[in-house]
């Protein structure tokens, strides 16, 4: 029995003498309770929106400034008229746009029903339904404490149309987040697992006294998992649109352009990765752990980004995925051109060259 309680004192210092033991026991449960606690949350913050108000009577007016007193909305736009709005979805900032009808405030009074449009980018299902929610709720409360003792029933009828996604299908969300997961994960994890096996193995050294230069290396690495990546990603387009109906909308050629990109990327990060990681174990760790979660969190695949503390917004910025999965949406359910998504792919240009260089100036020549 003495021997057991030794055997058992034994571990227990083993475990805790590990510090990546103790990260992952103790460090990680942590920050995930703590990292999903702020970012699961069905409040909306700072949602830009459009308005289109036909009627700029005193109740239309006092509806908006209590819309966008709330805290929960940010005026992008006064609209001119309803050709603006097409426009102003493709661009991707603005997620609502509201439509009051001409003499609204005078038909209320009259009739004591007016009619009010509540249109909402829904290529983001999660956050259509909040933003109309939320909208929806505070225009009931302006008329309730309005006319508190009003014995007839005096309504403001949202009239509800969702932009890009009429059925408002949820595949149409997890599909380009579901694509960016994948290929971050497959792209830049066997990357990494690739260099460190060999490393593990010994054949690195046979590589590094070879005449080959430590780009051309690299180059080696990465190409045959770029082909088999693109090959992924036609299917995924494939699978995502013949069974679960996603629509490609926009240029399939396009699409394909911009997966490649994003396929380069992680290939060159998961070779930045394989040159820190000393073995197989950790390049997994650091792909898994480092990659998957910052991927489904900090994208806005599943969690809208404007709902997070700003910490976590100002972070998900240096997140890849994010810029992919806007570009995605983009072209496939909103159909528009590169003049749209010229920014994020041009962050997605200088991450490329960024993991590059700092890959190559890391790799080298002789094993430590």
């Amino acid at each position: 029995m003495e021997q057991l309680r030794s055997f058992i004192r034994k571990e227990f210092y083993h475990i805790f003498r590990d510090p990546r033991t103790m990260l992952i026991l103790f460090g990680i449960p942590i920050a995930q309770l703590l990292i999903f606690g702020t970012v699961i949350k069905n409040e909306i913050n700072d949602v830009h929106i459009a308005i289109y108000d036909q009627a700029k009577d005193e109740t239309s007016q006092k509806i908006i400034n209590k819309i966008l007193s709330s805290g929960y909305f940010i005026l992008d736009k006064n609209l001119e008229n309803t050709k603006d709005i097409d426009a102003i979805f493709r661009k991707g900032k603005v997620k609502e746009v509201i439509v009051f009808e001409s003499d609204f405030g005078e038909k209320l009074t009259r009739e004591g029903q007016a009619n009010v449009q509540l249109i909402a980018d829904a290529s983001d299902p999660n956050m259509a339904r909040l933003a109309i929610s939320y909208t929806s709720g505070i225009i009931n409360d302006y008329v309730k404490k309005l006319y508190p003792n009003l014995k007839f029933p005096l309504q403001i009828e949202p009239e509800v149309r969702m932009y890009f996604n009429e059925e408002m299908q949820s595949a149409y969300m997890f599909v380009p987040g579901v694509m960016a997961l994948i290929l971050m994960l497959i792209s830049a994890m066997m990357t990494s697992i690739s260099i460190t096996r060999e490393k593990e193995l010994g054949t690195m050294e046979v590589l590094l006294v070879s005449p080959l230069r430590p780009v051309q290396i690299i180059v080696g690495k990465v190409l045959p998992y770029l082909l088999l990546s693109i090959v992924i990603a036609g299917i995924i387009i494939l699978i995502g649109h013949w069974i679960f109906r996603v629509p490609i909308a926009g240029s399939f050629i396009l699409l394909m352009l911009e997966s490649v990109l994003f396929i380069f990327m992680a290939l060159c990060l998961g070779i930045l990765i394989s040159t820190i990681a000393k073995n197989q174990m950790t390049a997994m760790f650091i792909s898994m752990i480092g990659l998957m979660l910052p991927t489904i969190i900090l994208s806005g695949f599943i969690f809208p980004i404007q709902n997070m503390p700003v910490v976590l917004q100002v972070l998900s910025h240096i997140m890849p995925a994010r810029y992919f999965v806007t570009i995605v949406r983009a072209i496939m359910l909103k159909g528009v051109g590169f003049f749209f998504i010229w920014k994020e792919t041009m962050i997605l240009i200088a991450m490329t060259l960024f993991f590059i260089a700092l890959s190559v100036k890391k790799f080298k020549k002789r094993l430590e």
